[in-house]
């Protein structure tokens, strides 16, 4: 175990299971449904939050470093995390997982589409691997002051969950202003949406990485889906990213 952000008397994996059984998943998959994201308040303390944070200058712990201005992501920068993952990260990943496949089966089963992902995590990250996908993709990313993530999709491969989860381990109003996440949805022939989803630190949102159903005259259709990060005014963010796809 590692004790620097996962100081327990028991596993990880024990902690996160007992956290994530504590909320209402019939509310929250409801509000999936009708908003195609929603909150988790206090998923994190503030003492894992400042201990997770800690980690992104130490680069023993992540696989690559990516500079978004580089790529035309936007400004700021992010670390992918490699194998073995921080064990509340990866404990988090397991537990969220099962909550989030019956959802994800349910909306494929609404857009026609065939695809039906396995009730454990290890079970979708073997299905992966087989396919190629070998590279963890978890991240702790960084925002300073002027730095934004332009709104975008995290697909890394022909296999990709369409949930994920981001959990804000900076404090808004006390660590940095701006820096608000930001959701937008394009329904066929109709403007885009955007929806921002506020967050203290701890919390997590989930929402959805690509498409997703929405109930309409003539039965359900898609939504393009995509999430982003608007200009950081002061201070420092960081956020941790918990992708239940790997990367090939």
């Amino acid at each position: 175990m590692n004790s620097a952000i996962a100081p327990f008397h028991e596993p990880a994996s024990a902690v996160a299971q007992k956290r994530i059984s504590r909320y209402d998943w019939v509310s929250l998959g409801a509000d999936l449904d009708q908003h195609g994201s929603t909150a988790i308040e206090k998923l994190l303390t503030p003492e894992e939050c400042r201990a997770i944070a800690a980690l992104y200058p130490h680069e023993e712990h992540f696989r690559s470093h990516v500079h978004m201005a580089r790529h035309g992501f936007g400004k700021g920068e992010y670390r992918y995390f490699k194998y073995p993952l921080p064990d509340i990260i990866a404990g988090l990943r397991t537990a969220l997982y099962p909550r989030l496949a019956p959802i994800a089966n349910r909306w494929n089963e609404r857009l026609n589409d065939d695809t039906r992902y396995p009730a454990q995590h290890a079970d979708f990250l073997k299905a992966c691997h087989e396919a190629g996908q070998l590279r963890p993709t978890p991240l702790l990313l960084q925002y300073v002051p002027g730095d934004f993530n332009c709104l975008h999709q995290d697909l890394y491969g022909d296999l990709a969950f369409p949930l994920q989860v981001a959990i804000l381990l900076s404090e808004p109003g006390r660590d940095f202003t701006g820096g608000e996440f930001v959701l937008t949805e394009q329904r066929p022939r109709m403007q885009s949406r955007a929806e921002v989803v506020p967050l203290r630190q701890g919390d997590a949102v989930i929402f959805a990485v690509h498409n997703r159903p929405v109930a309409g005259t003539r039965g359900d259709y898609r939504v393009n889906m995509r999430h982003g990060v608007s200009r950081l005014r002061s201070g420092i963010r960081h956020t941790v990213g918990i992708i239940f796809h790997d990367a090939k």
